[in-house]
């Protein structure tokens, strides 16, 4: 007996339409443009959010070496400093006390000299 595949087509294709909002020109109507383009998004996606962690770690040490200069000293010699006093605090932390909280950021600082 033949299949006919109107329902399971439909379906198929309002899936990927609706997942292609938000895009423009033909690829919100055209089914063949939606699919490149959601394919090509989601490959996209996938590859950020690997990115997005090396983009963060860069963002945090670029904040950390401005918060070190500021405190007379430097990314390298903070780091080495952190490292051989044992003090366990990561770069986001550390980012997040040099923008948010200088005085403490100042203070860790401080416990290396």
């Amino acid at each position: 007996m033949r299949v006919k595949r109107g329902v399971a087509a439909r379906r198929k294709h309002k899936k990927v339409l609706d997942a292609a909002k938000g895009m423009q020109h033909n690829r919100t109507r055209s089914f063949r443009l939606a699919k490149q383009g959601v394919i090509r998004a989601l490959q996209y996606a996938y590859r950020d959010r690997r990115n997005k962690k090396r983009d963060l770690r860069a963002l945090w040490i670029t904040r950390i070496n401005a918060a070190a200069r500021e405190n007379g000293t430097t990314y390298a010699r903070l780091m080495a400093g952190l490292k051989s006093t044992n003090i366990t605090l990561d770069r986001k932390v550390l980012a997040e006390l040099a923008a948010n909280e200088p005085a403490a950021f100042a203070g860790v600082v401080k416990s290396l000299k």
